[in-house]
């Protein structure tokens, strides 16, 4: 492997990032690396507690993909272990457990939507639990002989909690202890994770260094608002935008961002080099230029990082449609009446909805329509031999019911 000169490497590591902590040893670990023809080991840590990725994720898993493609080793660490202790990252109190079997089902669905960003060919995969799991008791006791609660309590989360007096259980203290055995296990050169994963990564060099190994650099980058712009992207919030959105809604969830995190879109969930950076500080600075025209660049340029070019034409094409001209999609889901069937039931068949629970939420919220329509009845039925009907599901999705 002919590996790039070490500023053009930096360059591209260097994009997106919060901080490379020590920078200087970073530059002399890829020097290092040149000149013995050698792959550093980079390792990025995920407790699978959630199976649905989004872009958000995206930001860590892009700069993983960077390394990949300088030609270094990189090893993606499921927590299978480290998620049955919870890690107290930014929580106010204690992080639910999961058990062994609900980790290990969470990382298949990780693993595979990583896949829509990292070469998993050359990907190598570990799960924590191959070595946490068989530590002997006097070998834990050890570990933690090696870190002082004084330490722990440098932590802001640990410091809130015992300031306003939630209960911080000791197995919590665990959770850096074992995420920095990672490290150990694998060597490793490298390590990344967002900026609330500071402290973990840090830990992670000081075990090194008692094991008697080269301390790791470590390379934090931002957590990513969602689409309201205040909150950190997540699902539960309902700010996300995810990784296998279909084109229309990841289109249409990017132009929902507010005017003032485009900028920040651009360099983390679609990725912008420094070109493309120039000329959206030089479009936004533009007072001739409407910020919309910027963030239907934005949406474009996302759904082709994920898609492709004419995916991402036929999106904005389709927004235009639907939200622009008022129009319902040329192309869309449907279904076909074989007896009458309550609305809530056919929304369900169709996986537009979850649960009726979910549906009749919708309906309160006047969130479903009927040939444009409100619908305001949870007992809604139709019938063969009806006229056809458009149903529209909150702002984007659209099913065709055919009588």
């Amino acid at each position: 492997m002919k590996f790039l000169p070490i500023e053009e490497q930096l360059t591209l590591i260097k994009r997106g990032v919060e901080e490379i902590l020590p920078e200087e040893e970073l530059v002399e670990k890829l020097k290092k690396s040149k000149e013995t023809n050698t792959p550093l080991i980079i390792k990025l840590g995920c407790d699978p507690s959630r199976p649905d990725l989004h872009i958000g994720h995206g930001v860590v898993l892009r700069k993983l993909r960077h390394f990949q493609d300088l030609g270094h080793q990189v090893v993606l660490v499921i927590g299978d272990f480290t998620a049955i202790i919870g890690d107290p990252s930014g929580r106010n109190k204690t992080r639910p457990q999961l058990s062994l079997e609900e980790a290990k089902k969470n990382a298949e669905t990780y693993v595979k939507q990583s896949e829509a960003i990292l070469d998993i060919d050359i990907l190598k995969i570990v799960y924590n639990s191959t070595w946490l799991n068989t530590m002997r008791f006097s070998e834990v006791v050890q570990l933690a002989s090696k870190y002082t609660i004084a330490r722990m309590m440098e932590r802001d989360d640990f410091t809130k909690r015992y300031k306003e007096e939630v209960p911080i259980s000791i197995h919590e203290f665990l959770y850096p202890l074992a995420q920095g055995m990672d490290s150990v296990e694998l060597k490793a050169d490298v390590e990344l994770g967002g900026t609330d994963q500071k402290f973990n990564l840090l830990v992670g060099r000081d075990l090194q260094r008692e094991y008697g190994q080269e301390p790791q650099v470590i390379v934090t980058l931002p957590l990513l608002e969602g689409t309201d712009g205040v909150e950190k992207m997540s699902k539960s919030y309902g700010n996300h935008i995810g990784l296998y959105d279909i084109p229309e809604d990841m289109y249409g969830k990017a132009l929902s961002i507010s005017d003032d995190m485009i900028e920040k879109y651009f360099l983390l969930a679609v990725d912008a080099d420094v070109d493309i950076m120039k000329e959206v500080r030089r479009q936004l600075d533009d007072n001739s230029v409407n910020p919309r025209d910027v963030k239907r660049w934005l949406a474009r340029e996302l759904v082709t990082l994920y898609y492709d070019t004419e995916t991402a034409v036929k999106a904005q094409e389709h927004f235009d449609r639907v939200f622009i001209n008022k129009d319902v999609p040329d192309e869309m889901e449907e279904f076909k009446l074989t007896e009458e069937i309550q609305l809530l039931n056919i929304l369900k068949n169709s996986g537009f909805i979850r649960s009726k629970g979910e549906g009749r939420r919708l309906i309160k919220q006047n969130a479903i329509k009927l040939n444009g329509k409100i619908c305001g009845d949870e007992l809604t039925a139709l019938a063969p031999g009806c006229d056809e009907v458009v149903i529209k599901v909150g702002k984007r999705r659209f099913l065709k019911v055919i009588g």
